[in-house]
């Protein structure tokens, strides 16, 4: 079994090497395959951090009407901060609305001067409501509608309007976004891999009839199946782990070029730093979708064309 397997994977490699130019071709189109799946990891993880962090910066506001009693917007404060829900409630006043609009806008005249022609503050008072998770914004958004007129003393609603359908409609977006993107990545996916089965299996078809006399030779002999139709499935596979090996190499340079950049327009996640902390689970995945497409398209065509 031994020599059987020894004489296999020597085969495989005379027959690589023997079809050097179709070889590298094949090699080259996985290559491309198995980038693009492994691109698809990194592109999933930044994604996925943005909406993350875009999910953790979300809040609601609440805004209250202009003659809103202060006493009445604290005591909603308080209502709101026995929720179980709810992480933190801040409030801030009008007067501290206007110096951070002040504050803002210190290099913009023309607002300036538009906010003294008015003559009076036109700003409200809000509530900044921070969820204990993203999930929970929906009940507590419920509840304010639901309990606006009473949660404060007196009879009346005090809050003016609140912010979270926007963020939402932010959220559900970008939420699509990547759906969207995951999509086209998933079917660029599977039109390469489509190919490089199709170039492989043509590489395969090729080996055999080359090998086509030394076929005949094994035939009349009683070599068994498996050892006619080792050689060129061990080939396949061949070019799937030489194309992940050179795909994971090329991550290597590109994580560290890159992994700055990312940090800087993501915020909180680093391709180099993801690509070293996942790197066993980078290795499993490119390796394993290399050897299964080069072992698939390998045995459909000795199954077609060599025929046992």
């Amino acid at each position: 079994m031994f020599l059987s397997f020894r004489r296999i994977v020597k085969t495989g490699f005379v027959n690589f090497w023997r079809n050097g130019f179709v070889s590298i071709s094949s090699v080259v189109v996985m290559t491309i395959t198995l980038f693009v799946i492994g691109s698809l990891m990194f592109l999933d993880a930044m994604l996925t951090s943005s909406l993350d962090m875009l999910k953790d910066k979300v809040d609601i506001n609440a805004y209250f009407v202009i003659d809103a009693p202060e006493e009445r917007i604290v005591a909603v404060q308080k209502v709101l901060e026995t929720l179980p829900e709810v992480e933190k409630v801040t409030y801030t006043s009008r007067d501290e609305a206007l110096e951070r609009f002040k504050e803002r806008h210190k290099d913009d005249q023309i607002e300036l001067q538009a906010l003294e022609e008015l003559g009076e503050n036109p700003l409200l008072a809000s509530l900044a409501i921070k969820a204990k998770d993203p999930s929970n914004y929906e009940s507590i958004v419920a509840f304010l509608d639901k309990d606006e007129s009473t949660i404060g003393t007196g009879g009346t609603s005090i809050i003016a309007k609140k912010n979270y359908n926007e963020n939402k409609e932010a959220i559900e977006k970008l939420q699509q976004v990547i759906v969207n993107i995951e999509k086209f990545g998933y079917a660029l996916s599977l039109v390469l891999v489509v190919s490089s089965i199709i170039i492989v299996f043509n590489t395969i078809r090729m080996a055999i009839y080359i090998s086509r006399e030394e076929i005949a030779v094994m035939r009349l002999v009683g070599a068994s199946d498996m050892y006619i139709r080792g050689p060129f499935v061990f080939e396949g596979i061949m070019y799937g782990l030489i194309a992940g090996l050179v795909t994971l190499v090329s991550y290597y340079p590109l994580a560290i070029w890159l992994g700055p950049a990312t940090q800087q327009f993501f915020g909180s996640i680093n391709l180099f730093t993801f690509y070293t902390s996942h790197f066993g689970q980078i290795f499993v995945t490119i390796m394993a979708s290399g050897i299964c497409v080069g072992a698939l398209a390998s045995y459909l065509a000795v199954r077609k064309y060599l025929r046992i």
